[in-house]
């Protein structure tokens, strides 16, 4: 249990110095997840215990957005006087989003029918 939560760990870490020294604009966490995914994709698959530490974080995860609301009732002064732009980011982002996964859903299940 150790060793897949210090494997999971090192994969952040691994994360945040290549963000750090490569200078992509991108957290360190998600740069972290793609080795993490890289390394199983070689691997040919997740062990037990590396599937039971991230099955019990998963199930624990809500405990991470505990310092994201802290973080906006902290600074909710901030979100008062720019709600319009947060406000107008937020639905086009999401509008954008659902556009362009569309999109690609449509291409890759008609790439299906022709082959």
């Amino acid at each position: 249990m150790i060793q897949s939560l210090t494997a999971i760990l090192f994969c952040q870490l691994l994360g945040e110095i290549g963000v750090n020294a490569l200078g992509i604009p991108i957290p360190g966490p998600v740069l972290g997840m793609v080795i993490m995914f890289a390394y199983l994709m070689m691997r040919g698959g997740v062990s037990k215990p590396l599937g039971e530490v991230s099955d019990t974080l998963l199930r624990h995860l809500s405990l991470l957005f505990v310092p994201a609301g802290v973080g906006i009732v902290l600074h909710f002064d901030l979100l008062r006087e720019d709600w319009l732009p947060i406000g107008l980011g937020l639905v086009i982002s999401t509008l954008l989003t659902i556009v362009v996964s569309a999109a690609i859903m449509r291409r890759l299940t008609r790439k299906g029918e022709t082959t």
